[in-house]
């Protein structure tokens, strides 16, 4: 399912369209705007979106067989909530 997909099934509960387009966006600039502080969004029976810290690490070309390092930076996570699991099963 992609976004346009995502909207048309939230607007079957919705009013529009248009407001569930709204809905969306406002969820994922709120959550974009917590990670970028660095904390975590938890929303209980789904999941918590979070920033985890990558290491710094050296990996290999396989093409090439030369050595690589790659900088330590800081990455989304999410983690499914045990509700979310359980529906899937």
């Amino acid at each position: 399912m992609n976004k346009t997909e995502l909207i048309n099934e939230m607007a079957k509960g919705l009013e529009s369209k248009a407001q569930a387009k709204a809905v969306l966006e406002s969820l994922l600039s709120a959550v974009l705007d917590v990670l970028k502080k660095g904390e975590a969004v938890t929303l209980t029976g789904f999941g918590t979106f979070k920033v985890a810290e990558r290491k710094a690490r050296t990996i290999k070309n396989i093409q090439t067989g030369k050595s690589l390092k790659v900088k330590a930076k800081k990455v989304a996570k999410f983690v499914p909530g045990k509700a979310l699991k359980d529906s899937v099963k």
